[in-house]
């Protein structure tokens, strides 16, 4: 199992910056990819973000060039910076971790789809006014 543990949410207001981090515990095989989702009240889980351990990222569309996430794979950390925030990104986010390995065109990759991953943290709030 992985253990997950969000941090760093908070009320900011448009424009403002905030940073997650999310510290997992767990075998590296089930912590390949990690990803920060988000979810809105009536609506499904988004997906942010997300990092795999040999350096490749990937961005909602929504939060490309304001978003940057990182992974420290020997930590077991996946950290999400947050810039230009606004309204629409009010959310309570997660973290996730997948142990499924993806291949795309030959190359493994992580998605951003919520059944991808197999183990989420309790979510941390944003809320941006």
């Amino acid at each position: 199992d992985v253990q997950l543990v969000e941090s760093g949410g908070g009320s900011v207001q448009a424009g403002g910056s905030l940073r997650l981090s999310c510290a997992a515990s767990g075998s590296p095989a089930n912590t390949y990819c990690m990803a920060w989702f988000r979810q809105t009240p009536g609506n499904q889980r988004e997906g942010v973000a997300a990092a795999d351990s040999d350096g490749r990222v990937a961005y909602a569309d929504s939060v490309k060039g304001r978003f940057t996430v990182a992974k420290d794979s020997d930590k077991n950390n996946l950290d999400l910076q947050m810039n230009s925030l606004n309204p629409e990104d009010t959310a309570t986010y997660y973290c996730a971790t997948s142990h499924i390995k993806f291949i795309r065109e030959g190359s493994r990759y992580c998605p951003l789809f919520e059944s991808g991953y197999s183990f989420w943290g309790q979510g941390t709030q944003v809320t941006v006014s």
